[in-house]
């Protein structure tokens, strides 16, 4: 019998088995793939290890440094000056900084300062419940006016939301204002940070220290049911069942294994009826960089993507160039449907001509990944949306990145919530 049994290896689920496991718990992770890490697990990539998908450190992540110093590799944690730009009727910008902003395309004097002053005044918000039942179209409206919004945003939400785009959370896109506003070494100059090696280090690291605390970490074993008893919980997988006092359960909330007894029908409803987008993530290796931008965000009326992550601007590969290009869609999306090859071809047609210099020799490795559920539609009232974490099984917790709002999904939120789960649970195993 296991004290914890924590269902999924990203940095939530570890973070959580960690956490428990240092109290002197006894715990279990289980994993339905083959690799541990989740959305920061890694993959072999011309010859690097590289993530699946790309992940930065902002300087308000301080949940992230606070493990990191209690893992000792607080010193693999690097900070490097970036760029953003903006491609914008087949040219490009600089953004991100009052002059680039002044010297913007397609806005007028008075449309810059308003803009101006909204990304300024929303550094300095610290208080997001009055924006939890607004719209961000309606209050991005109402600071910089309808043409600011149809000419920066709007472009920007349709590839991002799709269908979903003119009910999204004003104070959820107010935090992705905020995180990356004051992730700053001053007003003209950007500074993100990452983990040398990647997430993979951190990953590495909580799974060395979960096993010297004997725990286990198990592997390609998809759960498939949680029966939750009066005094405990079977977890089954396909081929093998373990015991536990507690669980906590970090799939996506939409597709939780099942779960006997049931819960309501009400409570099963508002887990369906969180909606959520999935992604298409083409990874490419370039022999030429693209541009020196880190983030380019891109506003082109025909192009299917909202921006690219030139990844080698933050983190130095040599003589590689990977760039990033998400394509967020639903997965009823028929673009969905296509097949990689056919993601890889267009989004390197995109990159040529961002950079007529690149051309099909540059191209030297490419890949795909795929995640059903990337990315929780947060409506106006979502908080209210969000069922507890606790379920009526008292033995059972549950929690996805939906339960991150309104911040957005990111390893230091995994890992904050991820460890107030495993308090949870260790509080109510002390008190049995």
């Amino acid at each position: 019998m296991k004290d914890l049994i924590v269902i999924g290896s990203g940095a939530m689920g570890l973070a959580a088995a960690y956490e428990a496991s240092k109290q002197g718990k006894k715990v279990t992770v289980i994993e339905s793939s083959n690799i541990p890490g989740g959305m920061a697990a890694h993959f072999n990539f011309s010859e690097i290890s590289l993530e699946r998908f790309y992940h930065f450190i902002c300087k308000t992540d301080i949940d992230t440094f606070d493990l990191l110093e209690e893992l000792g590799i607080d010193h693999k944690l690097t900070w490097k000056k970036t760029k953003s730009g903006y491609f914008y009727n087949n040219k490009l910008f600089k953004w991100g900084d009052p002059v680039a902003l002044l010297l913007a395309p397609g806005l007028n004097l008075y449309e810059k300062i308003r803009y101006g002053m909204f990304a300024f005044f929303q550094t300095k918000r610290t208080n997001w419940q009055k924006l939890e039942n607004i719209s961000a179209t309606e209050w991005i409206k109402s600071w910089c006016g309808k043409s600011v919004y149809e000419k920066l945003w709007a472009p920007l939400f349709k590839l991002k939301f799709h269908e979903y785009s003119d009910n999204i959370s004003a104070a959820w896109i107010w935090t992705r204002i905020k995180r990356i506003g004051v992730s700053r070494y001053s007003i003209f100059q950007e500074k993100l940070g990452f983990i040398e090696g990647g997430t993979e280090t951190l990953v590495a690291k909580l799974i060395e220290k979960i096993k010297e605390n004997d725990g286990e970490i198990i592997l390609s074993e998809p759960v498939t049911e949680i029966n939750c008893e009066n005094n405990f919980a079977l977890v089954r997988t396909d081929t093998n069942s373990y015991k536990g006092l507690k669980v906590i359960c970090t799939s996506p909330i939409q597709e939780l294994p099942i779960i006997k007894p049931a819960f309501s029908d009400e409570l099963s409803a508002q887990y369906k009826n969180v909606k959520n987008i999935g992604v298409v993530c083409v990874v490419l290796n370039l022999s030429k960089k693209v541009t020196e931008n880190f983030w380019l965000n891109i506003s082109m009326p025909d192009w299917n993507i909202p921006g690219i992550i030139e990844f080698s601007n933050l983190r130095n590969f040599g003589e590689k160039n990977i760039v990033y290009i998400p394509y967020y869609m639903p997965t009823t999306n028929k673009l969905w449907e296509r097949d990689n090859s056919v993601f890889i071809k267009e989004s390197f047609d995109y990159i040529k001509q961002i950079n007529p210099d690149v051309c099909d020799e540059d191209l030297e490795d490419a890949f795909v990944g795929r995640l059903n559920h990337s990315q929780p539609i947060c409506e106006p009232g979502f908080l209210k949306k969000i069922p507890s974490i606790q379920t009526p099984h008292q033995n059972l917790q549950v929690a996805d990145t939906c339960y991150y709002y309104p911040e957005d999904r990111g390893i230091s939120e995994s890992i904050k919530l991820g460890r107030l789960m495993a308090k949870n649970a260790i509080g109510a195993l002390d008190n049995l």
